[in-house]
């Protein structure tokens, strides 16, 4: 049986959608302690939840993540809670769900699933199957608190992504992808902006969306962006960027992104061809506010180039990025030459 799409029918009305924040940035700032679970607080402190979620809608988000990113089996045995997957993952959609339904409009609740944080068979132990078992168990507990959507990100191995994709077909939840390309413009495992559409090709679902999330800061994932939606124009790309480049004040890490920068992340990545715009690391909720005022006040305009997200938002950190600006320089300054 297919599963619903809200995504596209969200699309449909709004044309584009603003996803949340950060999570764990704003947990922090609500009490979050290093070194917790913040899964853990779904049981133990589900109003510091709930106010998360509240906040986010609040802002203007048309989705937003539950409180799951570590919520595999993998990730909860490092604080003991790997027999919990089912019901802390169920209780993180509940959270969701019942801010989510309270909204005067349409906030679709996605599931956030994560890497488990193992390296799958010839690099390490676990096997694909393995993996599979272990998205799907915790998908089944997304599924049972209300999460309409599997929402799988932060991802650097191409098996992973499909692994999850796989588990979530059998669960029977419509499933978004993203990866965090971090290392000279690619994944750490090596994958290209250009290619993520290709992961999951030949599973019995398709994608609802594919894109990239987190990563090093705002222009080198608008730069993927392009990359991504030039591979696929036609496809529901996703773009949720940190908030500017992490910078370390004494022991604490702030981000650099203004209001304002974000405002015009937005923009571009509208521009660029993104359907669905958030933010990652370091989005605070002000943030968010100032990005759905710009969103909704925005136009589509021109297809920005590399240089132009540089010249508004800041220098990329990826150096091949940063090689791949100073080409398309070159190259339009020959087609200049050319025309004299």
């Amino acid at each position: 049986m297919t599963a619903t799409n809200p995504i596209d029918a969200l699309l449909a009305e709004k044309g584009v959608l603003l996803a949340d924040g950060a999570t764990g940035t704003n947990l922090f700032a609500m009490g979050l302690e290093a070194g917790e679970a913040p899964e853990l607080l779904n049981e133990t402190s589900p109003e510091t939840i709930a106010s998360l979620h509240q906040n986010f809608v609040d802002a203007g988000a048309d989705i937003i993540l539950t409180n799951s990113f570590g919520g595999t089996r993998h990730r909860l045995k490092l604080h003991h809670a790997q027999d919990r997957v089912h019901d802390l993952n169920r209780r993180a959609a509940e959270i969701a769900r019942s801010v989510a339904d309270k909204a005067d409009r349409k906030v679709i609740v996605a599931g956030s699933v994560g890497p488990t944080g193992e390296l799958l068979v010839p690099l390490g132990a676990m096997t694909y199957d393995d993996a599979v078992d272990a998205f799907a168990e915790q998908i089944e507990g997304l599924k049972a608190g209300g999460a309409e959507v599997a929402w799988i990100e932060t991802m650097s191995a191409p098996d992973e992504i499909r692994a999850a994709a796989q588990a979530a077909i059998r669960v029977g939840l419509p499933y978004t992808y993203t990866g965090s390309f971090d290392t000279a413009g690619r994944t750490m495992m090596g994958l290209l902006p250009k290619d993520i559409h290709a992961v999951a090709d030949g599973l019995s679902q398709a994608p609802l969306g594919v894109g990239a999330n987190c990563g090093v800061g705002a222009s080198d994932i608008l730069a993927s962006l392009l990359d991504m939606t030039e591979a696929k124009p036609e496809a529901t790309v996703i773009v949720k960027g940190n908030c500017g480049i992490p910078e370390f004040r004494g022991s604490e890490i702030h981000y650099s992104g203004t209001p304002e920068l974000m405002s015009d992340y937005v923009r571009l990545a509208v521009d660029a061809g993104a359907k669905i715009v958030g933010g990652c690391c370091g989005t605070s909720f002000a943030h968010l506010a100032a990005m759905r005022k710009a969103l909704d006040a925005h136009t589509k305009a021109a297809r920005p180039t590399v240089e132009t997200i540089v010249e508004r938002i800041g220098p990329m950190r990826n150096k091949v990025a940063t090689a791949n600006t100073a080409e398309t320089s070159e190259a339009r300054r020959e087609r200049r030459r050319s025309r004299a």
